[in-house]
């Protein structure tokens, strides 16, 4: 099973949904990176269930212990280790799943690959319990990132079959104000109204006992020009790769996207111009990359978010023992909308694709070394 990605900074994610705890294990991260554990736990929060009436019910304190790899505030070169136990599991709601798996979800093709041997409790290691982790190593590659001035921000950019706003984050320069309306609004969306209309809609399919999906964006400002690499290992094949480990994504799009196959290149191209003494572009279908390598303008893709595939409505299904069609209903405790709880998760998925991709290319600016303290006697 693969749970381990990364090249210079490797992330590792073990456990299962219901398991004792889960956790990470980040290798290769810069020794002297300054690590606020209240700002990590507050980024873990935005993620955590059982925070608002659009998520699960299923409520669990989300407190990283660091085992190893931070030392006074700082990591210090070794691998950083950390868990969180799971605290609030009813497993006997999955009982039943392993007979008659959930259409949508990774029930059978499980079944199938390990004999009847998978952990069904909560989704086990597919399940999206398993971004808390992914959240820990990603909120401190955000702190790193922080310290060069590095800024990654994501908000709804769309949410159900409608499209409620055409507010997209900036694309040419970093705005503060949209990070600040992203936190504050009812949702996390930089348009306060289509927030609100986002809400309700996401009520009204938990009253259907339904779900919806939708689109999150994701923007970063200040990476520098000239990080990545062509083919294989290009930016924007190291950030989707990290994005397809979040369970629910099902698609991913950079710059202008699928968009751009509707445009002439006249159209496409993103006009060059010197501007204070750098080099930019007027426009940013790009998305900030070029050939695998940063262009220096913000970095701009969006990810696709399917339906939570755990709903309470009827549907079919096949008895496994009895090899029949069967019926199922779902219980337990389910988020009508996996969204907005999957902003964060992005958010530390980019993050931690980019630190890899600049300790990689040597551009990580390694902080200072701290200076020993004398003393005269």
């Amino acid at each position: 099973m693969a749970s381990s990605i990364g090249h210079s900074v490797r992330l590792t994610i073990f456990g299962q949904s219901h398991s004792e705890a889960i956790g990470c294990t980040v290798e290769g991260l810069p020794a002297g990176i300054e690590v606020d554990l209240d700002e990590l736990q507050g980024f873990l929060e935005r993620r955590a269930p059982g925070r608002s009436d659009t998520s699960t019910a299923r409520r669990e304190p989300d407190r990283p212990r660091i085992l190893s790899g931070l030392v006074d505030g700082h990591t210090c070169g070794a691998p950083l280790s950390a868990i969180i136990e799971n605290t609030n599991t009813r497993s006997q709601d999955y009982d039943g799943l392993r007979r008659v798996p959930r259409p949508g979800h990774a029930d059978y093709p499980a079944f199938v690959r390990y004999g009847n041997h998978h952990d069904v409790a909560g989704g086990g290691h597919f399940s999206g319990r398993l971004t808390a982790p992914l959240c820990i190593a990603g909120g401190i590659a955000q702190q790193a990132l922080a310290a060069m001035n590095i800024h990654v921000v994501a908000h709804i950019a769309q949410l159900g079959p409608e499209r409620v706003t055409d507010a997209t984050l900036n694309d040419l320069a970093y705005d503060p104000t949209q990070r600040k309306a992203i936190l504050s609004n009812e949702l996390p969306c930089i348009d306060a109204g289509a927030a609100r209309a986002m809400h309700e809609s996401v009520l009204a399919a938990k009253g259907e006992l339904d779900s919806v999906g939708g689109v999150i964006e994701c923007a970063v400002y200040g990476m520098p020009a000239g990080v990545g690499d062509p083919m294989f290992d290009g930016l924007e094949n190291r950030i989707a790769a990290l994005t397809y480990g979040i369970p629910a994504v099902k698609g991913v799009e950079f710059g202008a996207g699928f968009g751009a196959a509707a445009l002439r290149g006249s159209q496409n191209n993103d006009p060059w111009r010197e501007r204070g003494g750098a080099v930019v572009t007027t426009t940013n279908n790009a998305g900030g990359i070029l050939g695998g390598i940063s262009t220096g303008m913000p970095i701009v893709w969006r990810a696709a978010v399917k339906p939570t595939p755990s709903i309470g409505k009827r549907q079919d299904s096949v008895d496994l023992a009895l090899g029949e069609n069967a019926d199922l209903v779902v219980h337990g405790r389910h988020d009508p909308c996996i969204v907005p709880r999957a902003v964060p998760v992005v958010e530390a998925a980019c993050a931690l694709a980019l630190l890899d991709a600049l300790v990689d290319d040597g551009a990580y600016a390694v902080p200072a070394a701290a200076t020993l303290e004398t003393t005269t006697k």
